[in-house]
């Protein structure tokens, strides 16, 4: 069995003395692991950091094995290892994918999702939204995702204020009534109605922290969330990136 693309390095581990087992993020093959032989070599080590985007050429005797990794680089993304934003905000990606996305299955919509953010952050861009946007299109992937566009009780596509902590369908002011306190605040930043808790991000990541932890964590992967991706939050709420535009 063999293969040959390109793929995003998301993970490594040392693996005997001298190799390393790679987890990387391809468009055909999703998520998948290999060997490195010689990985733990100082020039390898520096091409195989998280982040990193390679050319792969993968080959097992079986196409359920492990399989060898022969790499060579494409882009180092070397500005995401020298701001602790960028790195905070790698750090949380790739956790999350490793533990959402099932070894091989291909979501080539999320990779260039991911491709375009791991970019942003590079280039010191503002990239707190489109961070935001990309944790709702992993959720969409993984088959939990929000339907903001109109009031699940009403079918109104204004006035929108709430999203149900279940459903994760948008509900108006109109559509709550009394159900209001037991909804979650639809932020601005999200399309929610103007005056409902705010626009900022911080409200936003608190609805997709929710169905992170109820819905993806809880029903399908069945462990916690990493804690990347709070330590992420945390940071952002500090202060945004800077350079954005």
């Amino acid at each position: 069995m063999e293969w040959q693309a390109e793929g995003t390095v998301l993970a490594r581990r040392p693996h005997g003395e001298t190799s390393v087992i790679l987890d990387v993020l391809t468009d055909l093959h999703g998520r998948h692991s290999g060997l490195v032989p010689g990985g733990v070599s100082q020039k390898r080590a520096a091409m195989l950091q998280p982040g990193s985007r390679l050319d792969l050429r993968w080959r097992a005797r079986r196409d359920d094995q492990l399989g060898t990794f022969a790499v060579e680089p494409v882009r180092l993304r070397s500005g995401l290892l020298a701001d602790p934003l960028a790195l905070a905000g790698l750090n949380a990606v790739c956790s999350l994918l490793i533990f959402a996305l099932p070894e091989r299955d291909p979501h080539p919509v999320l990779v260039g999702a991911t491709e375009r953010l791991l970019d942003l952050m590079e280039a010191g861009a503002d990239w707190s939204q489109e961070y935001l946007r990309w944790e709702m299109r992993l959720l969409d992937e993984m088959g939990f995702g929000l339907d903001l566009s109109a009031c699940a009780v009403t079918g109104a596509a204004q006035g929108l204020a709430y999203v149900s902590p279940k459903s994760g369908r948008a509900v108006s002011r109109e559509g709550a009534g009394d159900w209001a306190d037991r909804l979650l605040p639809l932020p601005g930043i999200l399309g929610g109605a103007g005056d409902n808790r705010g626009q900022g991000l911080a409200e936003g990541l608190a609805i997709t922290g929710h169905f992170l932890n109820a819905r993806l964590a809880a029903e399908l992967v069945g462990r916690p969330v990493p804690a990347a991706r709070q330590r992420l939050v945390d940071r952002l709420a500090r202060g945004r990136p800077k350079g954005g535009h």
